[in-house]
Formats: structure tokens, sequence, C-alpha cells
């Protein structure tokens, strides 16, 4: 049927790669794939009530295209025609069951997101970007304490040229590796490894700070007040080194975060630490809120950790959060903690003290003693 659908097709859109293989099959005109690939959209579009054939590898709705074509034409005016993903393919050769493997794209994506995935034992499935992929990947896990994780490279899986080869992270050394190639990584960590913990609340040391952090404790009570849920925005008001938003964003790869961040060094070491903790796609607004709120899409919740001494800031994001979202504000000073009041009083919600203390030396001697941070005074609300 494909072969059919082929030849009688006005507009064959493909990669070159695919539409040179195609060539013999193909009587329409033919467009590649331009960059960006949202380009080729408009004149699909012309074509609608005519064939137009889309060629692309494997399943086209699992890391494929299939999602950006029905993003603007209707399911019923489609047919699909699925092969064998690049997953299905590898988990064929290497005898591994996709239940239990992470499947994760690396094409147009920043490297840095598979960190998330990087937990002893696990086995992951990587979609490369290109020929460079697996040596990057490997030099990523080395500096991670992970070097004796094994990477297993598949190139052109189910074609003449299919090739497949092993090695460890550390002892990476596989030359000319073909564009079109999986990867398949099977993580060993060291004892001094850097492995980030599934559970709220990662060690301070984790994050590059100037001062201005949400400490792990309060992380971690504030993570489960804003009570993320799937496929939700959260705005992240004075990001700081941004680690409430990295936390969100580390609950599940559905959710999504911006960060408003006046101060530029601030923003830059916020979009390092969202990097390095596996969230690059942590969007950073570099201005003042409440003025950088106009134009950005309505959030599902919102965490203010400062700037709650200006007097127009909690209305501003009352007004911008959506029906039914968490508002959470923490307070450390006496003027902010007047404010939340204000606002339980308006608003209703919750009102809640966090009062933390960590033992430690007094003086040089080995006496312990508890020492006390600054209590933190935190509103939780749900808009109606």
């Amino acid at each position: 049927m494909a072969q059919k659908l082929l030849g009688v097709a006005e507009l064959v859109v493909g990669g070159k790669r695919h539409l040179g293989l195609a060539e013999a099959l193909i009587h329409g005109r033919t467009l590649a794939w331009p960059s960006p690939i949202t380009g080729a959209l408009p004149e699909i579009e012309k074509h609608r009530g005519r064939p137009v054939v889309v060629l692309a590898s494997g399943d086209p709705f699992h890391y494929g295209v299939g999602d950006l074509l029905l993003r603007s034409i209707p399911v019923s005016e489609t047919l699909c025609l699925p092969n064998a993903s690049a997953f299905s393919l590898a988990a064929a050769r290497l005898g591994w069951s996709l239940q239990d493997v992470a499947l994760v794209s690396l094409h147009g994506r920043a490297l840095e997101g598979i960190v998330r995935h990087l937990q002893p034992g696990a086995r992951i499935l990587a979609l490369s970007w290109d020929s460079t992929t697996p040596a990057k990947l490997a030099k990523l896990l080395v500096e991670r304490g992970m070097g004796g994780s094994s990477i297993t490279v598949l190139e052109a899986m189910g074609g003449p040229r299919e090739r497949r080869r092993s090695t460890t992270a550390a002892a990476f050394d596989l030359g000319d590796v073909a564009a079109l190639n999986t990867i398949a990584l099977h993580v060993e960590a060291s004892s001094t490894a850097t492995v980030l913990p599934l559970a709220p609340g990662l060690d301070d040391a984790l994050f590059e700070h100037d001062g201005q952090l949400t400490k792990r404790d309060v992380r971690a009570v504030t993570l489960s007040a804003l009570a993320p849920r799937h496929g939700e925005l959260l705005w992240d008001v004075g990001l700081g080194a941004g680690s409430i938003a990295i936390e969100w964003l580390l609950r599940h790869p559905s959710l999504k975060a911006i960060g408003i961040e006046s101060e530029p060094e601030r923003a830059a070491r916020a979009a390092r630490n969202a990097a390095a903790l596996g969230t690059p796609d942590l969007q950073i607004v570099q201005k003042r809120a409440p003025e950088a709120f106009a134009g950005l899409p309505a959030p599902d919740a919102i965490f203010l950790g400062g700037g709650l001494s200006n007097p127009t800031m909690l209305d501003a994001a009352w007004t911008a959060l959506k029906p039914g979202g968490r508002l959470v504000a923490n307070a450390v000073s006496l003027q902010s903690e007047a404010r939340l009041i204000e606002c339980l009083q308006h608003h209703g919600g919750e009102l809640v003290r966090l009062d933390v203390s960590k033992a430690g030396k007094a003086g040089t001697g080995s006496v312990f003693v508890w020492r006390a941070a600054a209590p933190i005074v935190q509103w939780r609300a749900r808009k109606p």
C-alpha cells in the first residue's frame, strides 16, 4: 500500500535520505524538510484534500513527526503506516524489555536532558542527534562518575549497513559513527557518582548559588505545597538559583516551568543549574516582575520566593493564576509575613510557619547544639 500511495501523491515530503530511497516510486513534487521543520507545514496544508505523503523512519508517533503534523491536520484526514521504531529495533537486538527501559530523544534536544534518567542500574535507549552524540554522552557520564557504564551504538538498523558496537563510557573510542544511530546505555555509578535522588529536596550542594536559594528542607515542603500534576506550568517568580523550578520539572517529563529573574548573573546561574541537573528545558525570562507577567502563558501554579516587598506582586500573581491554580509564597521578613496574613484574610488558604534547626558544634569543642535557621512563613492558596 505504501508504494501505491507514493505513486499517486501530488506532494511527497521527507528527509533528503528518505526522498532519495523512494525516488523511483515518486511521480509528484518533492519537498525536503526545511529548518526549522515547521516551515513545511504551510505547504502541506495547501494540499489538503489532495494526496500528500510524508516519509518518516519507523513509527511517526514515537518521537516522530506524527505529533507535529496533527497539530494542524485532523487525524480523520490522515493514514499512518507505522513500522518498527528505532527503540523497538534496538530492544530486539539487545533482548531488553521496553517497559523496563527509559526512552529518550536527544535529536534536536540538549544532551543534558538525559541526566534525570541516570540512575544506577538503569537501562536507557536514546535517539542520537548525529554521529557525535555517543562520544559526547560518554564524556558526560565520565564527568558524573559513571565511566563504567556500558554504551552500545546501534547504527543504520534495519538496513544493509547495520552495525552494533559496545564499549564503556570511560574507554569510549568508537570512530566513524553513522549519523543515524541509537544509543543503548546501561548505567553503572561509582560510589562518588552524582546521582539525583527521585524524591524532592535535592542536596543544596548540587546547586550553584550566591546565597539566594530555597534550602533543602523548605524546598521539599514547598514542592509538596505546589502539588505538581501532569502537564502543568509553574511560574517561579524571583528564580534565584532555580531550585524550585528545577525540582518541579524533575517530578515528571510533562511538566513545564518559566523562571522570572531580573538579575542577569542569577538568570545565567539558574540556566547552568538547570542543565547540570537534567532540566535544560527550563524557560527563563530575564525581566522584573510583575511587569514580566505580560504575554506569558497562564500558569497552573506560582511560587513567590521573593519580591513580596513590592505591594503589587501578590495581587498581580493571583490575577495571572488560572482558576483552580495554586499559589505558594515564602516570607522571611516581618513585613512580608504581614502581607501574607493580609492575603490569607482576603483569599483564604493556609498559613504555615516552618522552623528548621540543625545540630552544630559549639565552638571548637565536641559539644553539639541546635542552630536555628530564620523561620519561613508560607502561604498556600488555591484560586477558586
